[in-house]
């Protein structure tokens, strides 16, 4: 992990070293960031912080992925704290159980992949460098936006 700088952002700072559901555990991990360091900034700032955080995403997730000679190892998960961030900054004002369903939510596209979250898991599938690097993102930023759907239709119904 101390090998690049990338590494530190790509594995969520250790939590994507978990040997059981990188993903679930780099999921947590943002939502604890969150709570902890940016739940309380202004709004834009929020937004701020995610526009920034998703090219250095993008960017952590190309070279880690190239340095671990995979297309998209699991223990890549900036791609889902990027995205959680996303969900929770839409959400918000919300309360515990309002985030705790959130997270389920993206947690089941993000681990199926129905529809449209496989589609864009199989777009940049194998692709190497930066296509290789915005397939890792991309498949969870369709996650939150599927998440953020639910959400919406469960509201207005």
């Amino acid at each position: 992990m101390g090998a690049h700088p990338a590494h530190l952002l790509a594995l969520g700072f250790g939590s994507g070293l978990s040997p059981r559901a990188p993903g679930t555990v780099g999921t947590l991990w943002a939502w604890l960031v969150w709570v902890v360091l940016i739940a309380d900034l202004a709004p834009a700032w929020q937004g701020v912080v995610i526009a920034l955080a998703l090219p250095l995403a993008w960017w952590a997730s190309t070279v880690s992925a190239r340095h671990l000679r995979s297309a998209d190892p699991s223990a890549i998960v900036a791609d889902e704290i990027v995205a959680f961030w996303i969900v929770l900054w839409l959400l918000l004002p919300a309360g515990f159980w309002a985030q705790l369903a959130a997270f389920a939510l993206f947690r089941y596209f993000d681990a199926a992949k129905p529809g449209p979250v496989g589609w864009a898991d199989r777009l940049l599938h194998g692709a190497r460098g930066w296509r290789g690097g915005f397939g890792i993102v991309l498949d969870d930023l369709v996650a939150a936006f599927c998440t953020l759907l639910v959400i919406a239709w469960w509201h207005s119904w």
